[in-house]
């Protein structure tokens, strides 16, 4: 039976990959903040026949998340497909000045360092961490797919308001667009998506369901290195 790993799990496009994934007989590892929330996302999942467990972590935290990814390893076995999809953090419901915190929406021309690092810790960081973790058993199996998610910002639209996370998750997109080279001679495939649309939010691609079928496609296709997913009703 197969693994994926959901990084940045949640109850909207977290829990539909999960049950997309889950009903093609994968085992999900959740990973995100609050566990609590992750025991709802579980139970949730369990209505629907789907083996689930949720692992606690800080995607800005690398001992953390190396040890949920870890745990998840243990309890399933080598992840199969990881899936890095942070949503952007609220600095205001986790407790953070979210000016303080660097946290907050910095347009082009303001843009400093201090305003940047943050999401570059929040998006690259932590994506590298996550894919050194599960990355070793899949070279080592030939097998394996590593997913990752950015707003649309992250090179495909233009959006100056959000300078500080265009870059950071910009950074993010071209390696993984690098990694997609770099790995598919050995046999695992890696992929970006990038997701113009505020999800459920707007029209019928916004919803959650309907984006999942992008992974499940990406996945069963294993060639595009990205693929950019349109919310037609967005003013883009």
């Amino acid at each position: 039976m197969s693994t994926i790993a959901i990084v940045g799990a949640g109850p909207g496009l977290g829990r539909s990959i999960a049950r997309r994934f889950g009903a093609e007989g994968f085992r999900v590892a959740l990973v995100s903040r609050n566990q609590n929330k992750l025991n709802l996302l579980v139970d949730d999942l369990a209505t629907d026949g789907i083996q689930a467990h949720g692992f606690a972590a800080d995607v800005t935290d690398r001992a953390t998340l190396t040890g949920a990814l870890s745990a998840a390893k243990d309890r399933f076995g080598p992840i199969d497909v990881l899936e890095y999809s942070p949503a952007p953090l609220d600095p205001q419901t986790a407790g953070l000045d979210p000016q303080t915190a660097g946290l907050a929406p910095v347009d082009a021309a303001n843009l400093t360092v201090e305003s940047v690092q943050p999401q570059i810790e929040y998006y690259l960081y932590g994506a590298i961490t996550a894919v050194r973790q599960v990355l070793p058993d899949m070279l080592a199996r030939r097998e394996g797919a590593i997913l990752v998610s950015t707003g649309a910002s992250s090179g495909p639209v233009i959006h100056p308001p959000f300078a500080n996370i265009a870059a950071a998750s910009g950074a993010l997109r071209n390696w993984v667009l690098n990694l997609h080279s770099a790995l598919a001679p050995q046999g695992v495939y890696a992929a970006h998506i990038a997701i113009a649309a505020w999800i459920g939010q707007g029209g019928p691609k916004s919803q959650p369901d309907a984006i999942a079928e992008t992974y499940w496609d990406l996945y069963n296709n294993r060639s595009e290195p990205e693929r950019f997913y349109l919310d037609e009703e967005m003013n883009i």
